[in-house]
């Protein structure tokens, strides 16, 4: 069983990567998941596949939690092996498992559990290191503060008897769930084989016991008594098989990555976060210090980054708005104005890409595309580096920084990208209320409920189902979603990644802060709380590219009651964080 990490380890300034594949020189096996159905690899976000039922559908999501990884002896034994909870997610391509300390002899079996033993799945998330699979800012799989991890994430779409494309979301977890898959080789490996293992989606929708979503449902979080998730356990064993064996060669690991251009006395900065956030992945190559993040909170506000020196970055991210901008395109240089809606910019630690699309993989990346964007600073990086290296405070400031000193397009980004990882929100009403410092009223607890609580009929559960992508003690997955606004010519990450599968689907902002964050979505088209509860409740358009959340919900939406939307937007406004606003 994996050990978290101990509270002390929250407030250092760098968290050394834990890879998920480690570095081995003897005694190890590899595994390979391959997804498939019915034989044949599994197309994400397909709809070509069937069920027993007969019933056409596709699988967007794929993710689930392995752990406590046996092998057994030809002599009959059951051997253990350590530090073996995976995570794997088929959209992520995180399919490969190397496990070590593997003594030498012979085996004939392998088993494993689908799922986490009690202990570890009620164990504290926030206490695991940035890689550890457990992170829940990793796999997104941690329901919420007290009940555990989703085990299982099966989510997609299904067409429905008169035609109409729906969403399933099969979400299986709680405790007596844990389900052992035992595999039996079909001959005998030693240490540094490998295997392939199929996970058949087929089989565990259709057998021993078929499951149709038009009869059995289209949603399920698990809850006692349900037929659904107990249908997934009887199928689940033979879900699995062994595919094929293989010899493996031992893995390097990754070289660590080395701290760039740091001068010779840095100060560390104590990077500050609540209990109730997960531990983020800090850049290891530009750890904070204080002399690098007073650097780029001064060029965060200095105009001179712009080409007519009258924009900085301050000016399309207020202080008083929580780093966004009260307008719903940001005013740029010569009249002109931004694309989209300024984001709000804290938490950003938690982040692996930024702006609206995730064009950027990394802070120090988009620190600099809005300096030479025509429509915002218009300024090139050259002529920048120009006017600081003209500046008579610069030069100081960045040999402070940085041991060369140089001003370069890549020191400005690094500085600019340490300033914004400072840059953390988690003192709100409902922070204080979850540590027992405050109270909800009744309308504000309703909201919380509604907030927390899945959509799903079936089982008499008549929530607003926000939790799906904003939940967490970050308020938001850091995905990507069709969240069935009306649609217009801005595709999102569709212009990114030319899937067309992507279009209209949008980086998922955290909803911390959203009182002071207006006007909300990318384009800025609602001006109120209320405008955006009432998108959710009654005006969501389906496609195809609708996340499987929403596309569950009936086609007139959820249809909240007055009472039940006004809860949902006083709990949304105890979200708000006065301590970051005012430093």
């Amino acid at each position: 069983m994996s050990t978290p990490l101990n509270k002390t380890t929250r407030l250092i300034v760098s968290i050394i990567t834990i890879l998920f594949v480690s570095a081995t020189s003897a005694g190890s096996l590899g595994i390979s998941l391959q997804h498939t159905v019915i034989g044949k690899p599994l197309i994400l976000d397909s709809l070509r596949y069937q069920t027993s039922a007969r019933e056409t559908f596709s699988i967007s999501r794929l993710s689930y939690l392995l752990s406590e990884f046996e092998l057994q002896s030809t002599a009959g034994n059951w051997l253990a092996l350590p530090n073996s909870i995976q995570w794997i997610d088929a959209k992520k391509h995180r399919t490969q498992i190397l496990l070590d300390s593997i003594p030498e002899g012979g085996f004939k079996a392998i088993r494993f559990n689908l799922g986490l033993n009690e202990v570890v799945n009620h164990s504290d998330p926030n206490l695991y290191a940035a890689k550890h699979p457990l992170n829940p800012s990793l796999n997104n799989l941690h329901w919420n503060w007290q009940t555990g991890y989703i085990f299982l994430a099966l989510e997609g779409t299904y067409r429905q008897s008169n035609g109409q494309l729906s969403g399933y979301v099969y979400h299986f977890a709680n405790d007596p769930q844990r389900t052992t898959i035992t595999l039996t080789l079909p001959k005998n490996i030693t240490a540094n084989a490998a295997l392939d293992i199929d996970f058949d989606i087929a089989a565990l929708l259709n057998a021993p016991v078929p499951i149709s979503f038009l009869k059995d449902g289209a949603s399920t979080h698990s809850r006692e008594d349900d037929p659904i998730p107990q249908a997934l356990k009887r199928n689940l064993p033979g879900a699995f098989q062994i595919k094929r064996i293989r010899t493996t060669t031992p893995i390097e690991a990754d070289a660590r990555p080395q701290p760039i251009d740091l001068p010779a006395a840095p100060t560390p900065y104590p990077f500050k976060l609540s209990s109730r956030l997960p531990i983020p992945s800090l850049p290891l190559d530009n750890p904070l210090i204080v002399e690098r993040i007073e650097l780029g909170r001064r060029l965060f506000h200095d105009s001179q980054l712009s080409i007519d020196n009258t924009i900085a970055c301050a000016s399309c991210h207020q202080e008083s708005h929580a780093l966004s901008d009260p307008a719903a395109t940001s005013a740029g240089v010569n009249g002109q104005f931004s694309r989209r809606h300024s984001m709000p910019l804290f938490n950003l630690a938690w982040k692996d890409s930024f702006f609206w699309d995730g064009r950027a993989h990394s802070l120090r990346e988009q620190a600099l595309i809005p300096i030479e964007d025509s429509r915002e600073m218009g300024e090139s990086l050259d002529h920048v580096i120009e006017k600081l290296t003209a500046d008579p405070d610069y030069p100081t400031l960045f040999s402070n920084a940085f041991g060369s000193g140089a001003i370069t397009s890549q020191t400005i980004g690094l500085a600019i990208e340490n300033f914004l990882l400072s840059l953390t929100s988690y003192d709100s009403k409902f922070d204080q209320a979850m540590s027992g410092k405050a109270q909800l009223n009744s309308s504000e607890q309703r909201g919380l409920e509604l907030f927390m609580t899945e959509f799903e009929p079936r089982s008499r559960q008549y929530g607003a189902d926000c939790f799906h992508c904003h939940g967490g003690a970050l308020l938001t997955d850091n995905r990507f979603h069709d969240n069935g606004l009306e649609a217009t010519s801005d595709l999102g990450l569709f212009e990114v990644t030319r899937n067309p599968l992507d279009a209209n689907k949008f980086s998922t902002p955290s909803l911390r802060n959203i009182a002071l964050t207006a006007p909300y979505m990318h384009d800025g088209r609602f001006q109120t709380l209320e405008e955006v509860v009432e998108h959710y409740s009654s005006g969501v358009t389906s496609r195809a590219t609708l996340d499987p959340n929403l596309a569950k919900h009936p086609t007139a939406g959820l249809q909240l009651s007055a009472q039940d939307k006004a809860a949902l937007v006083d709990f949304l406004k105890t979200l708000s964080d006065p301590r970051f606003v005012q430093n």
